[in-house]
């Protein structure tokens, strides 16, 4: 809601500029709006520092490295790219045979577990934003 907030208060503005008449009074609520918009982006910036600091100081080991685990399977993935470049420049038939063989391991895990993730993922992602916007 404030995001949406903040980004409507250009729009506001321009508005302004033709309800208004007088270059003072444009001046002094384009001011308004402006601290408005200050306000906003400062408290927008402190719910999503707080969360992760809140994260990152949590007693419980997986909630504390639960992000940087993610990301740190994702670049494994995305180092293993580079020697499976290697690979496929002096043996082609190795490389796309490993490829394959990871991809079918991908296709191997059973849809529902992804809808189970996902809907794991979605529902913490928007328990979370519903925590925030309580604040």
């Amino acid at each position: 809601m404030i995001g949406l907030l903040t980004a409507a208060l250009p729009i506001i503005g321009n508005l302004l500029d033709d309800v208004i008449e007088t270059d003072e009074e444009k001046a002094k609520a384009k001011a308004k709006l402006l601290k408005l918009q200050q306000d906003g982006a400062l408290k927008d910036m402190e719910v999503r520092l707080s969360a992760i600091l809140a994260e990152a100081q949590s007693s419980d080991p997986w909630t504390s490295r639960a992000r940087p685990t993610f990301l740190y399977v994702i670049y494994i993935l995305i180092l293993a790219s580079i020697p499976m470049g290697v690979v496929w420049a002096f043996a082609p038939d190795v490389a796309l045979s490993f490829t394959d063989g990871f991809t079918s391991w991908l296709h191997a895990i059973p849809d529902s577990l992804y809808t189970l993730f996902g809907a794991g993922y979605l529902g913490y992602a928007g328990a979370r934003t519903v925590d925030k916007l309580k604040k």
